[in-house]
């Protein structure tokens, strides 16, 4: 049963404990929070599942993967999966379409967002918004980085986070309520008043064990006085976000070697809308709303064979839906309706053989992948996909130092042809202080409904439009006949079937813990992608919009490494500190780069010969990427922290017309977000806390015009076991 809490709004309530909460002491020391330490420091057997799809302690692991715990996310204050993403090392969340996951330097598009193992769907643009997802109930979150297709399929070129809620079978009940309160434009501000944006969160989770079966369950309601700038000036434009998420988490055990789980979650999002889009030099002002709604079921029977056995039959259900609706404001008459459905389905079995020295994992599955939309024809019409898989996996532990897993997946897709994904990954732990890793896989994503039937005009956005390749160059044809068309680009005659693409990903990794206060983990990577799918202008309208599609571009790769140090100063101190360096290039515009075929502009207007040194890679990616965290932690509970995030400059425009980006081009010069949280148990139910992100109320109008201003927050949670 999820819980009905939909239509409720508590937010004129929760108003009367907002003087007792804001007497908290709000903590804006240089302070800052490290990596939990109990996670990282004090705990030295933690256990991976995303990693193998199996309990696998972390030092045997031969990927890089990263564990954010349960306590780290409540000490950071934060409240949705994409603030506690922002400030995880190599990670950097983008802004278009929501909010995106950038990892290893690929775009949202190849990473697969996963709950307790099965995918979340609804992306817009290849962008599964993280804001939809509330952390009020999550255990852990597991981060793989580099590619996973050989467990997980498409979507996991880039790599897999998974978001692990709390099951655990006990008798408890948690609540928590926060207000946040902010005025980017004023600056501190005064927690009520008119001109005050909020920001409400309150959360229920209730557990309890009846005879053999364990229920949880969990509620959250979030309330957000959202801004966005119009083009061009300072104006804020208010867009108030509604946000509500009900989880139901049912286990019993059914006899000595059957068990069985249901797990349920339903997400619903209403988002007031003001938009004011430039596009072409015109103006385009619009207003209305949009409206998701996402529900997740997942039933999963586990039989023990024996002791060396196990099997586990998984089904799996979510189905999303999405809606906006808009009116111009010129054009009050006049309204865009867009509505998009997605209903996945999939059935899967695993069975795991455990030996001393070594475990097999082979599974099999069947999934069927529907969508409806307006942006591809009529929203009756049905859009399916088939996908018939098999993998398999063998983690052998030849000694007690050298551990080696490898695997492979085979998927046969109903519109593609059949994609192959190996994987080796190796770890080597000379002694108790060092351990090296390295691994090497095969990732791959195959075209999506919008890339191949998109049929998409944005008149809320100047009228330019978007089709999919299987009818764009017909579309196209047709408009040039009836003088619809003034320009031909040159990539319109790249236009053909697209391929899935593919990547090759290598990552080795030094893992070092000199003594019990330093631990220093590094990992060096490349992904070289091949037939990568790019979204390309191919045309231009006799009114000056611009039409696009997608190609392949054949080849191109990302290239860096990572730095993570963590030190605990003493008993209370700690301090995290990551550094993410990259490269990536489209390897086609190097060459030509080396060919003396592209050219860029002086300052004067004169051509030139554009420099290697001057070529920039692929758009909207920064070169280095910095965390620094320190965190304060008394015997008693008290905490206090800070976070630093900084990003260097990236290139998001064009401006020389050169095809390539480089030094001359458009760019945002940097982002640098600095929060702080603290806490204090007044006893073990009672717990106080508050913070301020974005402390020094940094704006940027033009490339992060969704970024909000300081937000000063407080809250109260409370807990009986």
């Amino acid at each position: 049963m999820v819980l009905l809490v939909r239509y409720l709004h508590p937010f004129k309530i929760m108003r009367l404990f907002i003087y007792f909460i804001f007497g908290l002491f709000i903590s804006a020391s240089s302070f800052a929070q490290l990596v939990d330490t109990k996670d990282s420091s004090r705990t030295l057997e933690e256990v991976v599942i995303t990693s193998t799809r199996t309990e696998t302690k972390l030092s045997n692991v031969g990927v890089p993967v990263k564990i954010i715990s349960q306590i780290s996310i409540q000490q950071s204050g934060q409240l949705r999966l994409k603030d506690v993403l922002t400030e995880q090392a190599g990670l950097y969340i983008t802004n278009g379409f929501g909010a995106g996951v950038q990892m290893q330097g690929l775009n949202p598009d190849y990473t697969l967002i996963l709950l307790n193992g099965e995918p979340l769907v609804g992306r817009t643009a290849g962008v599964l918004d993280l804001n939809r997802i509330s952390v009020s109930n999550i255990k852990k979150i597991e981060i793989v980085k580099g590619p996973s297709s050989s467990l997980y399929g498409s979507e996991a070129m880039a790599g897999v986070i998974n978001i692990i809620t709390d099951q655990t079978a006990s008798k408890s009940i948690e609540t928590g309520i926060r207000y946040g309160f902010g005025n980017s434009e004023k600056g501190w501000i005064a927690p009520v008043g008119k001109d005050v944006f909020k920001n409400i969160d309150y959360n229920l989770n209730l557990k309890t064990i009846i005879g053999k079966t364990s229920l949880q369950l969990s509620s959250n309601i979030y309330y957000l006085d959202g801004i966005s700038y119009r083009p061009h000036s300072t104006a804020t434009i208010a867009q108030p976000i509604y946000r509500t998420t009900n989880q139901l988490n049912l286990s019993r055990k059914l006899s000595s070697k059957l068990g069985f789980n249901l797990s349920m979650r339903n997400g619903y999002d209403y988002i007031k809308q003001e938009f004011a889009v430039t596009n072409n030099g015109a103006i385009i002002n619009s207003f209305g709303r949009e409206a998701n709604n996402d529900f997740n079921v997942n039933p999963t029977l586990t039989y023990r064979i024996n002791k060396n056995t196990s099997s586990f039959l998984k089904l799996y259900t979510t189905i999303y839906s999405g809606s906006q609706r808009l009116n111009f404001s010129d054009k009050p008459d006049s309204e865009y309706n867009d509505e998009f459905k997605q209903h996945f389905y999939r059935v899967e079995n695993q069975t795991d053989f455990n030996h001393n020295t070594y475990r097999v994992s082979i599974g099999a599955g069947y999934t069927i992948d529907q969508a409806n939309s307006t942006r591809y024809d009529r929203i009756e019409n049905n859009k399916t996909n088939q996908i018939f898989y098999g993998f398999a996996q063998h983690e052998w532990n030849l000694t007690n130092k050298l551990f080696i897993i490898s695997g492979m997946r085979y998927d046969h897709n109903q519109l593609f042809a059949a994609a192959f994904s190996p994987k080796i990954a190796i770890r080597y732990n000379p002694g108790k202080s060092i351990g090296f890793s390295v691994s090497m896989g095969r990732g791959f994503k195959a075209p999506d409904f919008r890339q191949l039937y998109l049929n998409f005009t944005n008149n809320a956005a100047g009228g330019y439009s978007v089709f999919g390749t299987i009818d764009a160059v017909k579309i196209i044809n047709q408009m040039q006949s009836l003088g619809e068309i003034s320009e031909i680009k040159e990539d319109f005659y790249k236009l053909y079937s697209l391929k899935p693409e593919t990547s090759t990903g290598l990552n080795f990794g030094i893992n070092y813990a000199p003594n019990k206060k330093i631990k220093i983990n590094s990992n060096f990577f490349r992904n070289d992608v091949e037939q990568l799918i790019d979204a390309r202008q191919v045309a231009t309208k006799s009114n000056g919009a611009q039409i696009f599609s997608y190609i392949n571009i054949k080849n191109a790769f990302t290239m860096g490494g990572e730095l993570e140090i963590n030190y605990l100063i003493c008993k209370k101190i700690s301090l995290n500190s990551s550094y993410q360096y990259l490269i990536t290039a489209d390897k086609d515009e190097l060459a030509k780069i080396n060919a003396q075929q592209i050219y860029t502009r002086n300052t004067d207007g004169t051509s030139r010969l554009l420099k290697k040194s001057e070529y920039t890679g692929l758009a909207n990616r920064s070169k280095h990427l910095v965390n620094v965290k320190l965190n304060y932690e008394s015997t008693n509970g008290f905490y206090c922290n800070a976070r630093v995030n900084l990003r260097s400059k990236w290139y998001v425009a064009d401006s020389d017309g050169n095809g390539v980006y480089n030094t001359s081009d458009e760019h945002a010069n940097h982002s640098i977000l600095i929060n702080v949280s603290g806490g204090y148990p007044i006893n073990k139910k009672w717990l106080i806390y508050g913070g301020i992100d974005n402390l020094f109320n940094y704006r940027d109008i033009f490339y992060l015009p969704n970024l909000q201003g300081r937000m000063i927050y407080t809250g109260i949670n409370f807990k009986i076991k």
